[in-house]
């Protein structure tokens, strides 16, 4: 059996009290990471989603940015907030841009600024 200080009396709680909240902030920081990953996410499939939609035969731009905002609303929910949608179509491309932010779990702090971008090649007779 071993024999127990009288001077070691307490450290268990001391030892706590300093692990605790680096063990907190640890926590805090892996669920802010994956926040930001998931909303990058989001974003990138909404200029996927965009770009095939512009890219069909007969897609426009604006059909473009209503699938990227479609996609942004039923799955993006609170995920990204502020986001914008901007399509271009020239000649052999239709090109994408989702932007916008990711929550912050930091009282005070925005969140962090979010650019996702894709291409898909136009469908077209030739």
């Amino acid at each position: 059996m071993q024999r127990v200080d009288p001077d070691d009396r307490g450290s268990a709680s001391v030892e706590l009290v300093v692990l605790f909240p680096a063990l907190l902030a640890l926590i805090f920081i892996v669920v802010q990471a994956g926040l930001h990953f998931y909303a990058r996410s989001v974003a990138l499939s909404a200029a996927r989603e965009g770009a095939r939609a512009a890219a069909v035969q007969a897609g426009t731009a604006a059909d473009g940015q209503a699938a990227a905002q479609g996609f942004i609303a039923r799955v993006g929910g609170d995920l990204l907030s502020g986001a914008r949608v901007s399509v271009s179509v020239d000649g052999r491309s239709s090109t994408v841009t989702v932007t916008g932010t990711s929550p912050s779990l930091v009282p005070g702090y925005d969140g962090f600024a979010i650019t996702q971008q894709a291409s898909a090649p136009l469908e077209r007779v030739s």
